[in-house]
């Protein structure tokens, strides 16, 4: 599966803020996703990623941008996210009206995912309340401790391996207007320790009242995750559950199928799985009579190694 550059954020069209020798016509500051992105190696300026996000401060009215996202911010593998987090803090009483914000948006040709250093990212939640949705790619260096947050409605982490910590800290935020999470474990080799375990207060269902999509993607451990869901009691109050990206088979699937009933969802995402002809069918029959549209045409790559069966998350790397 490739990672892409976001098209859009908080429903808002992405647009790339221009190099300093372009001359585009800027959009309205409320009208679009400002994309703010310094790439050292095709970049000829002598402007760094600190000088293009002043800059932009001082070519839009700041007060009335609603969303950023944050691209390149240097040479990521080395440095981390501090100086793009610093500089997004330092604007905290000019960007009055912002209520979205992605860090890292960063595709394979440029780092790929697990190259990606990250830092503590809850700063940015304390310097806007206003802010109602939050989006991470990286996990390598990632933190997130609990923090206390009014207005979030969204929190997304996109990783090749979201730490186990991280998992924790999320779940003993206080957030209650949240009501969408979607967290990618991805695997242990690249830092992706978390555990059913962590992830016990959100699936209990009174860590989030509020909380209406669920996603715990691209895991090695899908099939635990599916049959902790078969008897979460956060899945009664979902109208989507998204276990899509991981390693999910017939075991995981048939545990699903067999604990508390789903058909109150309206989504429910396995795509890149590994059923069986036979599971697929068993999911449609059980679930699309009652209306939930499940998604599940996408198939995980394997590989037969030494007479054993290999299967692979759709990010890692």
């Amino acid at each position: 599966m490739s990672v892409d550059h976001l098209d859009q954020l908080h429903g808002l069209p992405a647009f790339d803020f221009p190099l300093p020798d372009q001359e585009v016509v800027l959009p309205e500051a409320d009208t679009v996703a400002w994309r703010i992105s310094y790439n050292p190696y095709a970049d000829e300026s002598d402007e760094d990623f600190d000088g293009r996000f002043k800059r932009f401060l001082t070519s839009v009215a700041p007060s009335r941008v609603r969303a950023l996202i944050i691209g390149q911010w240097g040479e990521t593998y080395e440095g981390d996210a501090d100086d793009a987090i610093e500089q997004l803090l330092m604007a905290k009483d000019r960007l009055t009206s912002l209520e979205a914000v992605f860090i890292g948006d960063i595709i394979p040709e440029e780092s790929e995912i697990s190259w990606i250093e990250q830092s503590d990212v809850t700063p940015v939640l304390r310097a806007y309340p206003g802010l109602r949705e939050l989006g991470v790619r990286g996990g390598n260096g990632l933190s997130f401790p609990a923090v206390a947050h009014a207005n979030l409605r969204t929190l997304r982490f996109e990783t090749g391996g979201l730490p186990g910590e991280v998992v924790r800290g999320v779940a003993a935020s206080d957030l209650p207007a949240l009501e969408h999470l979607e967290l990618w474990l991805g695997v242990e080799e690249y830092g992706g320790n978390a555990t059913v375990a962590d992830l016990a207060p959100v699936l209990s269902g009174g860590r989030f009242p509020a909380l209406c999509h669920l996603g715990v993607q691209n895991s090695e451990i899908q099939d635990e995750i599916a049959a902790a869901m078969a008897a979460a009691p956060v899945v009664a109050q979902l109208e989507s559950l998204d276990l899509s990206m991981g390693v999910l088979t017939d075991e995981g699937a048939a545990a699903l199928l067999d604990g508390q009933p789903l058909t109150h969802l309206k989504r429910l995402d396995l795509d890149h799985n590994y059923f069986s002809a036979a599971m697929t069918e068993r999911l449609r029959l059980a679930l699309e009579p009652s209306g939930v549209k499940v998604e599940m045409s996408e198939k995980g790559d394997q590989q037969e190694y030494d007479d054993e069966v290999l299967r692979y998350t759709a990010v890692s790397e």
